[in-house]
């Protein structure tokens, strides 16, 4: 079915491009550490010529105290004894090291200076803690949300990715691409809510995605299976939180714990059934053919050409995945011609639905009319700075961009396009004839029965809807995702949707 294209009308130039106000002035630690000793110095100086009335020596504990602010405790503790030293020598000029004030001034010196040095060490501890805890966080965030290859077949990807949560790098929005044996596919999606409590969703749907890109030949029978994972992992989710209440309720039943069952709140069952995750599905040809896209309920991408900008809008959008068991689905296959030296802009509502101070949305097609031409790279370095103007430095919602770009034939890796063996999909797996003995295999070892495939097979899920995966009895290993299921995935997706139509557009 071909796709309602609408060129976009032309808009005002933009005006110049608005400074980065995330970046932070930060003071070299050598000059803070020769500014406090001058202050060592000149505290000392006017308590030496200050009437004998005036005495300025306790401001002297200062220094210590400034230097832990941005030094280590080594440093700390050399500005104390200094402070230290300083105070003695005013001391000593003025009433005498033996007099009363004097060794309380020192005394009092000394004990603040230790609790100094002592919260220095705590801090630097607690530092070093939270730097090994971030870099495993960013360890594991890495794995989840893989970058995508500068180059993978005849194409060129770049992507952003700004997480709203603060200190995370990414969140519910999500990208990957895998490699098929004629093609390359595309995931851009977006899961309901925002930040650190979306990730295990966008988890399971990457799992899926990367699991199965290279096993269905179809690209509605892709969007089937993933759709069937996610209703899957929902319904078990949905039935762990009814379970979390019936054990809160059993615990109030008693009188010893009553209180700790109180503040127990599992996450609702009608939460869980009200999620979903927005994607876009892209299967990109390396012959030039026309790209097959599957919009399910995702912002439409954008086509990036010298003449102009094309919206892909779809004619009939499915239902966001995770929703499909709710309505039998039919997805629809959109084509559209992606020619050398074409851009697609695929980006998440978090983009779009940015607003500044003054409630405005940001006008994404202005700004890509105007850019256009930059290369991908470019394209979205000037995307993602002028984003974080436009709301101030901070987004109220995660944002994931990704520009794909077919390369001209003389630009394109002289070894040609890698295989899908080459990268890590087992090879024939992405043609018909080899999904099919991938199903034989799996009929083989007694995973393509009834038995093997638990309700998916016959249509009977957690739902009672024909949810694929296996009920809440059957095994881990039959999953949807896991090694065993994989391989008749496409089986009990073929049983749960029918096939649906394509048409090329017209160039």
């Amino acid at each position: 079915m071909p796709l309602r294209q609408r060129p976009d009308a032309p808009f005002p130039p933009l005006a110049p491009h608005p400074p980065d106000r995330r970046r932070t002035w930060r003071p070299d630690p050598r000059v803070l550490t020769a500014l406090t000793l001058a202050l060592i110095a000149l505290i000392t100086v006017v308590d030496i010529l200050a009437p004998p009335d005036i005495h300025l020596g306790p401001l002297l504990i200062v220094a210590p105290a400034l230097t832990a602010s941005f030094a280590g405790p080594r440093a700390t503790a050399a500005v104390a004894l200094i402070a230290f030293a300083a105070l003695t020598v005013l001391g000593s000029v003025r009433d005498g090291l033996t007099s009363a004030n004097i060794e309380t001034q020192l005394s009092a010196q000394a004990v603040v200076s230790a609790l100094i040095i002592g919260l220095r060490v705590l801090r630097e501890r607690h530092e070093r803690e939270l730097a090994r805890v971030r870099s495993v966080s960013e360890a594991a965030q890495r794995v989840l949300l893989r970058p995508l290859p500068d180059r993978i077949g005849p194409l060129h990807l770049a992507s952003v990715y700004l997480a709203a949560e603060a200190e995370a790098q990414v969140g519910g929005d999500l990208y990957a691409a895998a490699r098929t044996a004629t093609g390359t596919r595309l995931l851009v999606g977006d899961v309901r809510g925002k930040g650190l409590s979306s990730l295990g969703d966008a988890a399971l749907l990457l799992g899926a995605f990367r699991a199965a890109a290279h096993l269905h030949a179809e690209l509605p029978d892709l969007a089937a299976y993933l759709d069937g994972s996610v209703s899957w992992d929902l319904a078990q989710l949905a039935e762990q939180s009814r379970q979390a209440r019936r054990t809160q309720q059993d615990r109030r039943a008693l009188p010893r714990a009553s209180s700790h069952g109180a503040d127990e709140r599992p996450r609702e069952s009608g939460e869980a059934g009200e999620s979903f995750i927005t994607a876009v599905l892209l299967d990109i040809p390396d012959d030039g053919s026309p790209v097959r896209l599957i919009d399910c309920g995702h912002p439409p991408p954008l086509l990036l050409r010298p003449e102009g900008i094309t919206t892909l809008a779809a004619r009939q959008p499915s239902p966001p995945l995770g929703l499909g068991d709710l309505a039998p689905v039919r997805y629809e296959v959109e084509t559209f011609p992606f020619r050398p030296g074409d851009r697609l802009l695929i980006y998440t509502d978090g983009v779009i639905e940015a607003r500044d101070a003054q409630r405005r949305f940001y006008p994404l097609t202005e700004r890509v009319t105007a850019w256009r031409a930059d290369r991908p790279t470019v394209l979205l370095h000037r995307l993602r700075r002028d984003l974080l103007a436009h709301v101030g430095g901070r987004l109220d919602d995660d944002a994931a961009m990704v520009v794909v770009e077919r390369l001209p034939d003389d630009d394109r890796p002289q070894h040609g396009s890698r295989s899908a063996a080459h990268l890590g999909a087992p090879a024939g797996l992405g043609t018909p004839a080899g999904l099919a003995s991938a199903a034989g295999a799996g009929a083989a070892a007694g995973l393509g029965s009834t038995a093997g495939l638990g309700p998916a097979a016959t249509g009977s899920g957690p739902t009672g809807s024909g949810a694929a995966g296996p009920g809440p009895t059957e095994p881990r290993s039959a999953w949807p995702g896991s090694a065993a299921g994989s391989a008749t995935a496409c089986t009990a997706a073929a049983a749960r949707r029918s096939s649906s139509s394509s048409s090329t557009a017209p160039g």
